[in-house]
């Protein structure tokens, strides 16, 4: 279980998070939306520590492990595959300690942790995620260095799954990705083992592997189950009671005050105005329902379409030399 409680976060002065708590099961694949510059990427600074909220806390299962795609790319002259099994740790270092280790006692412990680990599989698996981010056996050898930034940036996100992290965060994951790349990503967090939190603008990911919805909102965090299309459908259908709860409120309130202005200066209703005005106060409000609105823009039609500057218009042709009619084309 992941628990945020009562928490709060303000960066450059701005408060992104105001005393917000949700919980996450263990094993949810949730995504976390909301609009630009809401904090979605604030709160995973939170979660894997490099920021300390203002108030509240980040509670996380003992010794659990969090990933993250490393903000830079590697470019080193290592190969793919080498870069990959690197990144789990425990099993790189028990593998350079088994070559070393001379104690009866501590080879028996290495071996064995090696094997609950499912060490000797590990070339096959990391070999398997790379190819499914679009690296074939011969790429899967090649440097690091002589692929560009965005092919590096899915050798990173290669290492952090084969990592196989408690908790995995992914920061729009398919920038880099192709179709075929993005499918194969959906598929592999659709059955990943643990817990995973994504933000995405892709609707087609969040709907086909995510099993729950984080919402930051008015710096807020609300958990919603199931795909985005039944957390639109459960959002809308909330607005809408807040929305009535409002109304009615906003009348009885209404009602309540035309009373008090009414009989409040008159001492037989005194008793019962300041009853209402007590009233009032225990009453509170209903907060209205703020609709993210992106304000669209449209080109406008030109007056005239120009002519190609490429292709000569038929005038031009017709007066070419009927036996030479050729020209270039500039692309």
């Amino acid at each position: 279980m992941i628990s945020i409680s009562d928490l709060s976060v303000r960066v450059a002065g701005r408060l992104l998070i105001e005393h917000a708590s949700v919980s996450i099961p263990d094993g949810m694949k949730a995504g976390l939306v909301g609009r630009n510059g809401a904090g979605k990427s604030t709160l995973f600074r939170v979660l894997t520590g490099t920021l300390s909220p203002e108030t509240g806390s980040v509670s996380l299962p003992k010794q659990a492990r969090i990933g993250q795609v490393a903000q830079e790319a590697p470019g080193t002259e290592d190969p793919l595959i080498d870069i990959v099994l690197a990144a789990d740790k425990e099993r790189a270092a028990l593998m350079a300690e088994a070559e070393t280790a001379t104690d009866p006692h501590r080879i028996a412990e290495i071996q064995t942790r090696l094997v609950d680990i499912d060490a000797h599989s590990a070339e096959a698996r990391a070999a398997g995620i790379l190819s499914g981010l679009g690296f074939d056996e011969a790429a899967q050898k090649r440097p690091a260095s002589s692929f560009s930034g965005g092919w590096r940036m899915r050798v990173a996100l290669a290492a952090v799954l084969f990592s196989e992290p408690d908790l995995l965060l992914l920061d729009e994951p398919t920038n880099y990705l192709d179709l075929e790349g993005t499918m194969w990503l959906e598929d592999y967090i659709r059955r990943y083992p643990y817990s995973v939190i994504i933000i995405s603008h892709d609707r087609d990911l969040l709907n086909t592997a995510a099993n729950a919805i984080i919402h930051l909102d008015q710096q807020k965090l609300t958990f919603y189950r199931g795909s985005y299309d039944q957390f639109e459908r459960q959002k809308a259908a909330a607005d809408e009671l807040q929305t009535k709860a409002r109304i009615k409120n906003e009348a009885q309130r209404k009602h309540l005050q035309s009373f008090v202005d009414r009989f409040k200066a008159k001492a037989s209703k005194a008793r019962q105005a300041q009853s209402r005005v007590k009233a009032l106060e225990r009453m509170g409000t209903v907060a209205a329902v703020i609709e993210d609105h992106v304000q669209g823009f449209t080109f406008p039609e030109p007056e005239k379409q120009p002519a190609s500057p490429s292709l000569p218009s038929k005038t031009a042709l017709s007066a070419m030399n009927p036996k030479s009619r050729s020209f270039r084309i500039s692309i």
